[in-house]
């Protein structure tokens, strides 16, 4: 192994079990303790360009099968390293790359070029095979809520509309928009327990296809319609509810006074909206580069004292804020273990080095919840402050009812493509 990683790792890795073999031989680090983690190299010039650029290359080193995981996952590995501190190891060349990484973040955030759709379409139009390996039933692209603690994944992701729902305050032929609607089930989940009538919109030609399909096989397009649509272009319609999931990561801090905007201009004086998204516990200067290059360009994941003096500014009153710590860690272990349990067929569908990207993404945001300190927020906005409750008892009374709907619903169809 090249010293340079060498001197990394014994200066990064001081707790743990750590076997690291390359072309030159095998060294150990850590303590001891815990779980062993073995990994191996290929070339030594591999090692040589983690060490320059760990953020990046450790990813495309593994992708490239230059690297691989003897014992463990790459998990365990991403988790060990995280469990120590980086700040020691830091290096001048990880530093200008940090700094210039920063710089071109801010830059692309102003510019003016909407690059929304093809943002979307990099990661969402990919083959719906690839998604049918590894989400529930319903494909629901988007943290689960599991309550009670234990359920299966398919549960939970039916208790998370079920609590979304319950925060909407439903009542029959109300209009409702959902920004970023998937593969379309939540909103035809909300139309078929409330009778509300959803508008759906989407970036995804592939999302937008796959929802129609499913609507018009479930007799619902007359109550739910989907369209391809940008947020930033929605005509002035008023809608009593406004419900948004897993799409707010790719709005972009610069485009938050533009969003709530929009979505303070389309609610009803009395209508209610509940936001869903990723948050971590401080701003970010920039986007890890592997996630911006490879799964999701353009992303970007809020802090909440970004996103609620864009909300005070727009006009709208945080009628409840909900943290779910740890929920999104269950769901992407329960996706990462059942996309590695398809292996073959995600081969099949593109190749090893596609999986391993994957997998990598899967691991390394699962991750991010587990010791980074991610996590999930649902915001519940509204205009007036007598359109919600004025305490929270209203949202279990709520889930109990449509558990009820749940259990004498036809059985779920299957996601067809």
């Amino acid at each position: 192994m090249a010293s340079s990683l060498h001197a990394l790792l014994e200066k990064i890795v001081r707790t743990g079990d750590l076997v690291v073999t390359g072309p030159n031989g095998l060294h150990i680090y850590g303590d001891g303790t815990g779980k062993r983690v073995a990994i191996s190299f290929t070339d030594d010039e591999a090692s040589d360009e983690i060490a320059r650029d760990p953020t990046l290359k450790l990813a495309e080193i593994y992708m490239e099968r230059r690297m691989n995981v003897d014992e463990g996952d790459i998990y365990d590995f991403l988790a060990l390293i995280k469990a120590n501190t980086l700040s020691e190891a830091l290096t001048f060349g990880m530093i200008w790359r940090g700094f210039a990484r920063i710089i071109a973040s801010r830059i692309k955030m102003h510019l003016p070029v909407n690059h929304n759709k093809s943002n979307v379409s990099h990661h969402y139009d990919l083959s719906a095979k690839l998604f049918d390996l590894f989400l529930d039933e319903d494909w629901q692209y988007s943290c689960a809520y599991f309550n009670p603690p234990g359920i299966t994944l398919d549960e939970a992701q039916a208790a998370k509309k079920r609590h979304i729902a319950a925060k909407l305050l439903l009542a029959e032929d109300q209009s409702v928009l959902e920004i970023g609607s998937g593969w379309g089930g939540m909103a035809m989940y909300l139309s078929e327990s409330s009778g509300v009538d959803v508008t759906g919109i989407t970036l995804s030609e592939e999302q937008l296809r796959v929802s129609r399909g499913r609507a018009s096989k479930r007799d619902l397009s007359e109550k739910v319609r989907f369209e391809l649509q940008d947020y930033k272009y929605l005509p002035s319609k008023k809608y009593d509810r406004i419900v948004s999931v897993g799409m707010f990561e790719h709005v972009g801090p610069t485009h938050y006074r533009e969003y709530f905007n929009k979505a303070a201009e389309v609610l009803d004086d009395y209508g209610v909206m509940v936001l869903h998204s990723i948050g971590q516990p401080y701003p970010a200067l920039a986007t890890n580069p592997f996630i911006e290059k490879y799964i999701f360009p353009g992303g970007y994941i809020p802090s909440l004292a970004e996103v609620l003096p864009a909300v005070e500014k727009a006009g709208l009153l945080v009628r409840d804020i909900e943290i779910l710590p740890m929920h999104y860690a269950h769901t992407l272990r329960h996706w990462r273990q059942r996309f590695v349990a398809r292996k073959d067929h995600a081969v099949a569908l593109y190749d090893e080095r596609f999986f391993r990207m994957w997998e990598f993404y899967l691991a390394g945001s699962e991750m991010a919840f587990t010791h980074e300190n991610f996590h999930i927020f649902q915001l519940q906005l509204a205009k007036r402050g007598d359109v919600v409750p004025d305490n929270r008892n209203y949202i279990q009374l709520a889930e109990q009812r449509l558990a009820e709907f749940e259990k004498a619903r036809l059985p779920m169809e299957k996601v067809e493509f």
